[in-house]
């Protein structure tokens, strides 16, 4: 259960007895309406329907949404919870120097020049020092010749801290640590790993040839085996004792498709064919 200051535990008896809820009830509302600033709230209580919200001078939910008399009651209480809170010392103050409180550094350092927080991280920059709360642990630095402007936190894998001073952008590790455990710098991670090659036994006596490179594909291929069809219809002509004339026709008429097709010039379409009608 929260810690609660005197007045804090009287409020709540007090809550408790007029609004028929036990002091539970009391201190889970009171918490939600401090975490809410004061102006807000949002509960899970069983004594008050369950699961609902709060909004002062605005939007009341509750679990059994008909019950205008439960939405009343809520808000009346979280309401005076609301002034409790900005007129009582509800909690107790921690000590100066203890985690969770205002002051969270070593009170031996003063007042901070300036101070600031991100996500789990707060600090406060001192003359010569440099507090650094991180996750709940408080580690001061040596801040040497660095007129500190600011601390950050960097996002990601690598979540470490950075601050900024007139020699540019510096790690809060890099500093001498004057008191606190530091700050332990993770491994970076966001790499991925080379897998190892399987080692290839080969024997000491063989020699193994590297693989030769596929021949290139002549691109005259084509017009090439279109000359040598020709050449062929050339120098291999049928005897003429058995040859009739339809044969050699067709063979002028093969030519002349060839000529056509480019394959064969004039020259060479007139003096084969001149050949050919000389067997007839």
């Amino acid at each position: 259960m929260q810690l609660l200051s005197p007045a804090g535990q009287q409020a709540v008896s007090d809550l408790a007895h007029r609004y028929n809820l036990s002091p539970q009830a009391i201190e889970h509302m009171l918490l939600a309406v401090n975490n809410g600033a004061g102006s807000m709230a949002q509960f899970n209580c069983p004594e008050l329907g369950g699961s609902g919200q709060w909004m002062r001078g605005g939007m009341i939910m509750v679990g059994d949404m008909f019950n205008y008399g439960l939405k009343a009651t809520v808000d009346n209480l979280c309401n005076e919870l609301s002034d409790l809170l900005a007129c009582t010392q509800v909690f107790p103050v921690l000590p100066a120097g203890t985690p969770g409180s205002h002051q969270w550094w070593p009170g031996d350092l003063g007042a901070p020049f300036s101070s600031g927080g991100q996500n789990n991280t707060r600090y406060a920059v001192f003359a010569g020092r440099l507090a650094v709360e991180l996750n709940g642990c408080v580690t001061v630095y040596n801040t040497l010749d660095h007129q500190i402007g600011g601390v950050s936190q960097q996002q990601g894998s690598d979540s470490s801290l950075t601050f900024s001073s007139q020699y540019g952008t510096m790690v809060v590790s890099s500093l001498p640590v004057v008191s606190g455990a530091g700050q332990m710098e993770p491994a970076n991670s966001n790499f991925a790993q080379p897998q190892p090659s399987a080692p290839v036994d080969v024997p000491d006596n063989q020699f193994v040839e590297p693989a030769e490179p596929a021949p290139e594909q002549d691109v005259t291929a084509e017009i090439n085996d279109s000359h040598a069809a020709a050449e062929h219809v050339e120098s291999t002509p049928a005897p003429v004792s058995t040859q009739n004339g339809e044969q050699l026709l067709a063979l002028i008429e093969k030519l002349a498709q060839l000529h056509s097709a480019g394959v064969l010039s004039d020259g060479e379409f007139a003096t084969k064919k001149e050949e050919l009608l000389a067997r007839l």
